[in-house]
């Protein structure tokens, strides 16, 4: 069998990460995992949503536009270092994955000690501003705000071994330029 292959693919919300993932299982030639921060989040119980103990965020304004800033507490960063491990556990049972997250350097740097012994691809999904924000609203499911609050720190200090611009292209040219780069 050979070495397990984890896409991370790493960026704001909104920048298309899920799609591009779901367009990454269909583009592989070898089978992909597909498994998101999201759902992980999803699992805590209702009574932590917006709970210093896991995860909470605060809204400002900046220029008249609203700014969230997403803040992790102890559980929070407990739950996100158990979604990394999750990751490194299926891969040790041979599977590929396709993970996505809003990850900053600190978290990186974790992913990158847990799953050291499997082939790990960074890859940076990004938009300008505008189009995040834009794909914020027409979403409807999203607090406005986010994307810009990640947008000013989710790349900060992260090293990428490939980077791709979601505004330029759909999910499946985007898949098929990643399935490119790393012969996947």
């Amino acid at each position: 069998m050979s070495q397990p292959v984890i896409l991370l693919l790493n960026g704001p919300g909104s920048a298309g990460k899920t799609s591009l993932g779901r367009a990454l299982q269909r583009a592989t030639e070898a089978p992909f995992l597909h498994v998101q921060m999201d759902d992980f989040l999803s699992m805590q119980p209702p009574r932590d949503d917006n709970h210093p103990e896991t995860f909470f965020w605060e809204t400002t304004h900046e220029d008249g536009v609203p700014l969230t800033r997403f803040h992790t507490g102890l559980r929070g960063a407990a739950l996100m270092r158990g979604y990394r491990r999750s990751i490194a556990a299926l891969a040790g049972e041979g599977w590929n994955i396709i993970a996505d997250d809003v990850a900053v350097a600190e978290d990186i740097a974790d992913y990158r000690d847990v799953l050291a012994p499997f082939r790990l691809l960074v890859v940076k999904v990004h938009a300008p501003l505008d189009v995040l924000e834009a794909r914020e609203e027409a979403r409807g499911d999203r607090m406005i705000g986010l994307a810009r609050g990640q947008w000013q720190r989710v790349h900060a200090g992260v090293t990428y071994d490939f980077t791709l611009d979601t505004s330029a292209l759909t999910p499946e040219a985007g898949a098929q330029l990643i399935c490119e780069q790393f012969g996947l």
